[in-house]
């Protein structure tokens, strides 16, 4: 076998020991879930929030067209 063959096979080998140490197990079981993040409700202030973007929106144009 020629030398650069051989770099190449030791090449190929390190790449798949690699790959094969990685996938084993650790032995260790996964961590705990976290808790659900809390409840944050923007439904009950939706259209409060809508009807004040509305009146911003025209507030704006009006003063656009101005200009």
């Amino acid at each position: 076998m020629k030398i650069q063959n051989r770099k190449y096979l030791a090449s190929i080998l390190f790449v798949l020991i690699s790959f094969v140490c990685n996938a084993q197990p650790d032995g260790s079981p996964p961590p705990p879930v976290p808790p659900p993040p809390p409840g944050l409700p923007i439904d009950d202030f939706l259209p409060i929030l809508l009807v004040i973007a509305l009146i911003y929106g025209v507030i704006k144009r009006f003063k656009f067209s101005k200009r």
